[in-house]
């Protein structure tokens, strides 16, 4: 295993914040099914949203040379250069375009098998990748090129597990301290906090619906946005998100405000969440709705879900929001859970 130094703290900004001063001190129940919000007349002049979060759809916004194609879309970011990172379960399973679409790049087809959790951090000024495929059982730690930093395995040490095809991890999220924590969403349900050295600290959870317990906990992040940091968790099954401390305490719920939450991203005082079952959702401070973007009503009981054809897919409805992104400009990048994949950007319009 490879050793970083400690990395320092540079970045004014939420998401370098979370790349680099958070590092400075070193499938499912069955959904509640909720309506709309009314259109308003910005959306009915092609403009989604609601207040200063107003944005228009690019669809068709990956454009990937003649040969290649994605696999199931699963997660998308945004990293130092202003690049999207879109990782699939294709042969190419991390592609990297500019912000117009513009195909640069890709690598990954041993990462292909169950591509899903992916995300960025700032160490030392060096950019590193977390994956989490669900199909290898481990976590790997990457250089922004591919390159293998370590590989993590199923953590025995937790007693959580029999074997290691218990262990599905889904996503990751990092400590203000340079820890991370590892979501089993796809597994035994548990949440794993190591050091960034990949050093193993504790576990909790377990499939349940009592506080600290969790059913399919699919993403997980560090939300900054109370008076101190909190872990906050896609608890998907139940249809929820579930609030820990940093050592594993349960704190609080939020309820009756998704179908099948997935994961985030921050942004100031709001957070991004893509439901698989056809919008994407932005809270504000208080974890009150601020907007639904693209919502598409009982799309995931239509017959096919959530591969459906072409002529189904229809601009300015989402069908499988699974990963989603704010960018510095404050756009957003949408990766769906489709077969043969799904990008879209909306274009910040006020």
């Amino acid at each position: 295993m490879k050793n970083e130094s400690m990395p320092n703290p540079q970045s004014p900004s939420r998401r370098q914040f979370l790349q680099t001063a958070a590092v400075g001190a070193v499938a499912c129940a069955a959904p509640q099914v909720l309506t709309r919000t009314p259109v308003n007349a910005a959306e009915r002049e092609g403009v989604m949203g609601a207040g200063e979060h107003l944005y228009e759809w690019v669809d068709n916004w990956a454009k990937l040379p003649e040969g290649k194609q994605f696999g199931y879309t699963h997660a998308v970011l945004e990293d130092k250069q202003g690049r999207i990172l879109v990782h699939n379960q294709g042969p190419d399973s991390v592609a990297v375009f500019d912000p117009d679409g513009k195909f640069i790049t890709s690598w990954g087809p041993e990462y292909a098998a169950g591509a899903h959790g992916m995300q960025l951090r700032v160490e030392d000024g060096v950019e590193y990748l977390y994956l989490a495929p669900t199909g290898l059982h481990k976590v790997m730690k990457t250089t922004i090129d591919g390159e293998l930093v370590f590989t993590l395995e199923y953590p025995k040490e937790s007693g959580a597990y029999e074997k290691v095809e218990q262990y599905v991890p889904t996503n990751i999220a990092f400590g203000p301290n340079g820890d991370f924590y590892v979501a089993d969403g796809y597994g035994q349900s548990w949440i794993h906090q190591y050091t960034i050295k990949g050093e193993y600290i504790r576990s909790w959870g377990g499939k349940g619906s009592e506080p600290g317990q969790m059913s399919c906990p699919h993403g997980i992040w560090l939300d900054t946005r109370g008076e101190a940091p909190l872990l906050v968790v896609a608890d998907r099954s139940n249809v929820r998100l579930q609030y820990f401390t940093l050592d594993g305490k349960h704190v609080k719920f939020v309820t009756d405000k998704f179908l099948h939450p997935c994961h985030f991203d921050q942004r100031g005082t709001d957070l991004l969440v893509p439901d698989l079952f056809g919008r994407v959702t932005i809270l504000d401070k208080n974890n009150d709705v601020i907007t639904h973007l693209g919502a598409t009503p009982d799309v995931n009981k239509t017959k096919g879900y959530p591969n459906l054809p072409h002529e189904q897919r229809i601009p300015g409805q989402f069908i499988s929001p699974h990963g989603a992104t704010w960018d510095r400009a404050g756009n957003i990048f949408v990766a769906e859970w489709i077969n043969d994949g799904r990008v879209t950007k909306l274009r910040r319009v006020s």
